[in-house]
């Protein structure tokens, strides 16, 4: 098999391009002394041809003097820089190569080609390859002899995966042993520890305790692994309820609960809240007849709605009651606290939209027809008997009284279900 198969013109005429001194926009000093090489190149072409290399560029931009464009990359050897780049048309076949013949041996060197994987999309069919082994066999990973040397990110990734087979508490002591590796003064057994110790280890853990799912433990199991360790006492917020939904995790819980408070997801939570389910479509039916039956006259509900046939999760926070209106025509409330929201999937939870109401006495609106209804038409749920489609199982969303869109396609859709939550102050 020849390298011809693996390049394409491109690549024939970047080569050319680091070679050529005419007509180049950037210089790159590759190496260290005395070992140093000065590249000239298209900045363009640089940038489209190697992840890497487009990170780079993106603190250098162009400018707009004259002045030409100078990177530096000390750690690469001239010889290497020189064919890294026609490299590229060999990833999809490394990574197949790798993944059907070396398995084993991409299992003993998880901590760097992980870490690599995470870092660059490019290596999405690695990523995936991780991901299972680390749902399927995530006792391979912990038990690594390198293990308490994998970055931080790295086991924040272990940590969160949804659909790890393993007992939490195991997860939590492989925790505990990559917090204590971090630091070399610690004693390996906990029970020895001094207030200052459990300190350190604490804001060692401070990153990933948020993603520990200690909800998955008995209360037993919690006692004999948590309590004994004060390393928690201060972070009672990060220990996540129990919630009984079918569409949302503990996770989406404590985002939800910060924009209740007006805070930023970044932001250090102040209130515990419980999500109290009273009603849920699947079990007590899309009319909105039960909608209101069920939650009328209840103030401070979260309704979560999950979009039939994709992964995207809607919502909204009314802290006023819900009523049943039976007018010719619906009747609207007045609020400043509400908001709708929108998750693009369960996963990422990051990948969220929040919406604070724009136009406050029309925030809530209240119908017969309607079951739950923010804004003029910025997240409703129908009747079936006002619109003839699957019987109470269509919503809409648009933007009209809140301050933006919290979906990419405006109108109507179908809903697999919705839950309602009545929040509780938990402190």
């Amino acid at each position: 098999m020849t390298n011809n198969k693996f390049l394409s013109k491109l690549s024939q005429n970047l080569l050319e391009i680091l070679n050529d001194e005419e007509y180049y926009d950037i210089t790159v000093e590759v190496g260290n002394d005395p070992d140093v090489k000065i590249f000239r190149a298209h900045m363009v072409i640089l940038n489209y041809r190697s992840p890497y290399l487009r990170r780079i560029l993106s603190t250098n931009k162009k400018k707009n003097d004259g002045t030409l464009t100078h990177i530096k990359l000390p750690n690469i050897l001239p010889e290497i820089f020189q064919i890294i780049l026609s490299l590229q048309e060999l990833i999809p076949h490394l990574q197949s190569f790798l993944i059907k013949n070396k398995e084993n041996w991409l299992e003993q060197n998880f901590n760097l080609i992980y870490q690599m994987s995470l870092e660059n999309d490019t290596f999405l069919d690695l990523q995936i390859f991780f991901s299972e082994l680390i749902s399927k066999y995530p006792e391979r990973i912990f038990n690594l002899p390198d293990f308490t040397s994998i970055s931080e990110k790295a086991l924040i990734s272990l940590i969160r995966h949804d659909k790890i087979q393993m007992n939490e508490v195991k997860v939590w002591e492989y925790v505990l042993k990559w917090g204590i590796a971090q630091n070399s003064e610690l004693s390996s057994d906990p029970s020895n520890y001094s207030n200052d110790d459990f300190n350190v280890l604490k804001d060692t853990l401070q990153h990933c305790i948020p993603f520990m799912k200690f909800f998955n433990l008995t209360s037993r199991e919690f006692l004999n692994n948590t309590n004994e360790k004060n390393i928690l006492n201060s972070n009672r917020r990060s220990i996540k309820k129990v919630i009984d939904s079918k569409i949302i995790s503990t996770q989406h819980v404590e985002i939800i609960s910060k924009w209740i408070d007006g805070l930023e997801i970044t932001d250090e939570s102040k209130n515990l809240y419980e999500f109290k389910l009273i009603f849920r479509g699947s079990r007590d039916g899309f009319k909105a007849e039960r909608f209101h039956e069920l939650c009328d006259n209840q103030a401070r509900t979260v309704t979560i709605i999950k979009v039939k046939d994709t992964d995207e999760i809607l919502g909204g926070y009314n802290p006023i009651e819900w009523k049943n209106e039976y007018g010719i025509t619906s009747r609207y409330n007045t609020t400043i606290d509400s908001f709708i929201f929108s998750f693009e999937d369960k996963e990422n939870i990051e990948n969220c939209i929040i919406s604070r109401v724009k136009f406050i006495d029309c925030a809530i609106n209240y119908w017969h027809y309607y079951g739950l209804s923010f804004g003029n038409g910025d997240l409703k749920i129908y009747d079936g008997s006002v619109i003839s489609l699957r019987g109470g199982k269509t919503g809409c969303c648009v933007n009209s009284s809140y301050k933006k869109l919290i979906r990419k396609i405006s109108g109507l859709f179908s809903l697999e279900d919705y839950e309602v939550f009545q929040i509780i102050n938990d402190n």
